[in-house]
This record gives structure tokens, sequence and C-alpha cells, in this order.
């Protein structure tokens, strides 16, 4: 019978520590010019059948060239038949190439696996969170008090901005359920916006039909008139109108509502402003491109993923308020085992934030400032915006494709020109873009923004440059020839 031991000796873990990094920083360097996935004859999507193992490699065998040999194998494997979002080429939604000081973060992190539930069992690192958080709040264009926390992601970020807003307009639903509201409360977003809204509407009890879906105008903005009617005709039929979604940075095209018009809207109505900005919020970090979000100080709430367009690994969401006493309010609870802070330290974070176990999901960020600082995020944020106006040039001048929305940010939507429309342009179009991904150098894709097939891509990477972009054009120019 083997011996079973976690508690590996100092040579082991040195040998797959360092075993490891080699093989991270290999893959780091292959990423310029990494396929992003198999050619499409190679994909397997055939489950995993291995039967579940008695005996470990690391209790089986005591050699450790065995040991790194099998921790080398298993990377091959991932890396191999992988698809890989942090490659050059990877032209698709907002999964960007990590920075290596996020991934160092992440690695401490892990080991030292603190518990952010509450300061008295993790002061050094809720202290780190709670200044990452100042950081992001005072780009935002906040003044003290303003609060907010880090989440799993944008999904969590955005069910908890709507879990505010609705605490704030009817306290009482907290503890007596939305049953106590006497009405149907109703919320707005755009067409566009992300499907997290409806996901957070029917978590919370509101049911998805309260969430208001409105009409976009040519620039994929909601639609102003469309939206003060909206709220007009709920009122005349009894709801209850509480909260009006922004979005900086749609999923399928970038567009960044009119945040400020929204904002003078909310306060005429006293509505709660919610901003998702999971991606397009970052661009507080650039001071040359804020003005792509002009009025976020006036929100209410908003949402930002640093696992977006600030490059750190998954996972990293983040939600902050200008009204500090609200996240309290909405998830505050008392138990009687969690261990007693002094009075005047901050908060203890499982009473402003939907978990309990709380990983540090903010090491990553503050790091990778500290390590580089907000002018790389600046200049990373302003090139990539650059290389994607440069893209659309492109479109603009050529024969074959023309732009199908305005660019905001870095993503591209596009359109063969004069292929029709409906089913026959879908058609088309994903030919296109199978054409283009078949053999897993790049990933491109197709989708909907107002109901019409466009082509999208995008940069998020750090690591694309022209050449990436040129190799892509010419791949675009040569599909076109073959339909």
């Amino acid at each position: 019978m083997p011996s079973f031991n976690f508690d590996l000796d100092s040579a082991t873990r040195r040998r797959l520590g360092y075993e490891l990094i080699d093989l991270i920083d290999a893959y780091f360097a292959s990423l310029p010019d990494r396929p992003v996935q198999l050619p499409r004859e190679q994909r397997s999507f055939e489950p995993l059948r291995d039967s579940l193992p008695e005996v470990g490699s690391l209790d089986s065998s005591p050699d450790l060239d065995a040991l790194s040999s099998f921790l080398r194998q298993i990377a091959a494997d991932l890396i191999d038949n992988g698809f890989h979002v942090p490659a050059a080429n990877y032209f698709g939604l907002m999964n960007p190439t990590p920075a290596y000081a996020g991934v160092l973060a992440e690695a401490l992190v892990a080991a030292l696996n603190p518990q952010l539930a509450t300061m008295a069992r993790s002061q050094l690192a809720s202290k780190i969170e709670a200044e990452t958080v100042r950081w992001i709040g005072e780009l935002l264009g906040w003044q003290q008090p303003f609060d907010g926390t880090f989440t799993s992601g944008g999904n969590e970020a955005n069910f908890s901005g709507l879990a505010l807003a609705l605490a704030h307009h009817f306290p009482a639903s907290i503890e007596d359920g939305v049953a106590a509201i006497g009405a149907q409360p109703v919320l707005y977003a755009s067409e566009e916006a992300h499907h997290s809204l409806d996901k957070s509407d029917g978590l919370l009890g509101l049911g998805r039909k309260a969430l208001r879906r409105i009409s976009v105008t040519d620039r994929i903005q909601i639609d102003l008139d469309a939206l003060q009617q909206a709220i007009r005709d709920d009122r005349a039929a009894g709801r209850r109108p509480f909260c009006v979604v922004a979005t900086a940075g749609t999923t399928n095209s970038g567009a960044i509502d009119d945040i400020a018009a929204l904002a003078e809207i909310c306060r005429r109505e006293k509505l709660w402003l919610h901003l998702d900005g999971a991606y397009g919020a970052s661009a507080v970090f650039s001071d040359t491109n804020r003005h792509l979000v002009r009025g976020i100080e006036l929100c209410d709430s908003v949402t930002i993923d640093p696992h977006k367009w600030l490059a750190v690994p998954f996972a990293a969401g983040v939600i902050l308020t200008r009204h500090a006493e609200a996240l309290q309010q909405a998830f505050g609870v008392s138990t009687p085992y969690m261990p007693k802070t002094s009075p005047g330290l901050p908060t203890d974070n499982f009473k402003v934030s939907t978990q309990w176990t709380r990983r540090m999901n903010s090491l990553k960020l503050w790091l990778t400032l500290k390590l580089h600082g907000r002018l790389a995020y600046q200049q990373h944020i302003d090139r990539q915006i650059q290389l994607a106006a440069g893209f659309a040039d492109w479109i603009t001048a050529g024969e074959y494709f023309e732009l199908a929305a305005p660019v905001y940010v870095p993503i591209i939507n596009f359109r063969l020109k004069n292929r029709g429309s409906g089913g026959e342009l879908i058609r088309q179009h994903l030919a296109l873009v199978d054409y283009v991904t078949s053999d897993g150098r790049r990933w491109i894709s197709e989708t909907r923004v107002r109901g019409e097939s466009v082509l999208r891509m995008m940069v998020i990477s750090y690591l694309t440059g022209d050449t990436h972009l040129e190799q892509l054009r010419a791949a675009l120019g040569e599909a076109v020839l073959r339909m």
C-alpha cells in the first residue's frame, strides 16, 4: 500500500515548481505565433473516459524524473489540444492574454489561500483589495465615501448592481421579498445589453420579463426617447420602475450608451443608474480615451472586469457604488461564528458581497499596477484603439467589406458588401468565418447587431500587432475570392 501524503518534500515541490515555470515560460514565448486552435479536421469534442484513479502518480512513484515527465505530458496535452485565447491571433471575445504579473499573483494567492470573508482572517489581503477598489473608484471620478468588492466576473457584478438598486428603492424587499413592493418592479436596458441582466432578474425574483429591452439607434445606443416612453407606460400601468442599465462596450459591437444623457433621465425620474462597464469602463485608465465613458462619474453603480481590457487572468470582476451604505444594506448578514473586528475597521467582506468564502481576486490587478503602473494601461488601451482604427480604415477603403456599426472600442463589426441580406448573408458570413478559422491559426466570429448578421473581430491581446492584422486581412481577402 503506497503512502499518501499531500505534504510534498522540498525537493519534490521545487522540481515540479521549476518544471511548471519552464512550461509556462515556453508557452508565453509561443503566443505571438501560436495557432488559436487545432485545424478543423483534428478537433475533437469527445468526452474523456478514464476511470477515477485510486492511486495517483505522486503516491505510486518516488521517481522525480517520472513525475516531471508526467507534468510535462499533461501540460503538452492541454497546450497542443487547447483553444488559446491568449494567442495574438485570437480576434474573438473579450478574453485577453494575461499579464505575467497577474500569473505570478495567481500562483501566490493559490499558495497562501487567503480567506477574504472577514478582515480578522485576511488583514493585509483585505486591505490590498480595499486599496485596489479605491484606485478604481478614484479613476471613475468619485469622491469618498464609495465602496465596492471584487467578484467572480461580470455576471456576479451585474447581479450585485441590480441587487443594490432593488435594495435602495425597495428596502422592505430585502427581508420580505419582492411581494412587499406591491407592484411589479421593472428596469431598462438596451436590446444589445448583456444576457447577465436577464439571468439576474430571474435570480432576484423579479422575473426576466421585468427587464425592458429598449431599441437602439443607428449608433447602437439605447434610444432615449423610447426609454422615456417605456418608463411613462410602465408607471401608467401601475408598475414600479427602479433602475436603468447603461452599457459601456457591448459584447457584440462595443457600443457605449450616452451615459450622461441617461444619468439626466435617471435624476429626473429618480431611478438608479447602473453601468455595465465590464469591458469598456476600463477606458478610465487612459486619460486619452476617458471621453469614451463621459458621464461615468454620475452612475450609482459600475461593473468593471479587469479580466477583460486590463489583461489579468480569469476571474476578476468588480462592483463599485458611490452609495457605500447600499452594499451592506443589500448583502449584510450576521452570524455568531465569524471573528469580530474592532470598531472603526472596514466592514467585513461577507457583509458587502454575494460571496461567503472569498478568493483574493484583487492581487493580480494590484500587482500588475504596482509593477507597471496606470500609464502602461493607458498605452495598452490607446494602442489597441489605434490598431482597430487602422483595420476599420482598411474595411472602409476596400471593395469586399463595409463597416456595419460605429467603432467605439477595438471591436469591429463589418459585413460583406453587396451580398444581400437575411439568411443568404448569414450563410455567406458563416462560410467566410469557417474558411478563415479552419486551419486554426486565427479566430473571428459571426454575430448579430440590431438583428442583422455581421462579422466581428476584436483586438484584445497586448501581443497583437500590425503583422497579425495584415495576415488577417490577407486571410479575409482570400476567403472572399474563394466564395
